[in-house]
């Protein structure tokens, strides 16, 4: 017997399609995910139980109405969740994540890490290479330096010991994720994933530093690293996107200390702003690293970013002192190193 149309044997609703509508009932209907709600939508994500046009309909949804700090919260948990199989036991003071890549400036930042790296700070980096057409990415700007970036987490750890400092992509500590920002050619926008990985923290540092482009996303990241019980994390509005103070702008860096959230308004460094270069050429930066070549641009980048990571690990009480043991590192590092 052949089934009519309304005869047909109803499917099973997917598990997922709940989390979808909740995102996507229409302007009355639908609301935020809670954090619970937010922890479960990316466990099924990360463990491969959504279908690919499910994941589309969810990351897009989630882009139309930006992300809440709960979200957000419950997307981290259930990342983190994922490393728990992972070697993570090495000793990371500082977590930096690097995933916007630079356009108008070279990566200045990465000599602030290394400064830190330098003075016994451990520094773990982690980022992905994106698809931008002319943007400078951390990985790749390493070679330039003489650094290689880990492949594993336990060459991460290997490296974190040996020099204090390492770069490891995000497909080598959490691929699902990788693949999901791979999709932004295909969807043409970015998605939540670039705002989560920001808060990943694989090796599950007390002190986190992450720079955004968006303004609006600062309080967001703040009140997110609350709601994960971060001790320590600062964000601020970087350079292109970076965690890198521009020297030539005021910088607000808001932060977490234990459950606290404050922000501090950090002064521009020059009273002109700098035109930028007309070439970016990474090879300045072992140049700069040397004292071959002189930049007061980079210079200030690189101490006035390595001031913020200071204050915001302790060593200092106030920006003075930091800009002030910032420019001591600088003025006594190993200039053959790089």
């Amino acid at each position: 017997m052949t089934l009519t149309h309304h005869q047909q044997t109803p499917h099973a609703e997917h598990p997922f399609a709940e989390i979808v509508r909740i995102l996507g009932k229409g302007k009355k209907g639908s609301r935020p995910l809670t954090q619970d709600e937010a922890y479960q939508a990316m466990y099924m994500i990360l463990s491969d139980q959504v279908l690919p046009v499910q994941l589309g309909a969810f990351l897009m949804l989630m882009r139309v109405k930006e992300e809440t700090p709960e979200e957000l919260a419950g997307f981290a948990l259930a990342a983190r969740e994922s490393f728990k199989r992972l070697d993570t036991t090495a000793k990371v003071d500082l977590d930096w994540s690097s995933y916007a890549g630079k356009r108008r400036h070279l990566p200045w930042f990465l000599l602030s890490a290394l400064l830190l790296a330098e003075n016994s700070i451990t520094v773990f980096m982690h980022g992905a290479s994106g698809h931008s057409e002319g943007r400078l990415y951390t990985e790749n700007m390493l070679e330039y330096l003489g650094l290689k970036s880990a492949t594993s987490i336990s060459e991460a750890g290997q490296q974190l010991e040996q020099q204090h400092f390492c770069y490891l992509s995000l497909e080598h500590f959490c691929p699902k994720l990788h693949e999901i920002i791979e999709l932004r050619p295909i969807l043409g926008l970015r998605s939540p994933v670039h705002t989560l990985v920001r808060l990943l923290n694989p090796f599950n540092a007390d002190y986190s530093i992450q720079g955004i482009f968006h303004p609006g996303y600062r309080p967001v990241h703040q009140q997110a690293a609350a709601l994960v019980k971060q001790p320590h994390m600062a964000v601020l509005k970087g350079e292109g996107g970076e965690t890198e103070r521009n020297p030539d702008m005021e910088c607000l860096v808001q932060s977490v200390h234990n459950g606290e959230l404050s922000d501090e308004n950090w002064p521009a460094l020059f009273r002109h702003r700098h035109v930028k270069p007309d070439l970016l050429d990474p090879q300045q930066l072992a140049l700069i690293w040397q004292g071959k070549t002189e930049d007061d641009f980079a210079t200030a980048s690189i101490l006035g970013t390595a001031a913020i990571a200071l204050k915001l690990l302790g060593k200092v009480d106030t920006q003075e002192q930091a800009q002030q043991l910032a420019t001591e590192y600088w003025a006594g590092r190993d200039k053959t190193k790089y």
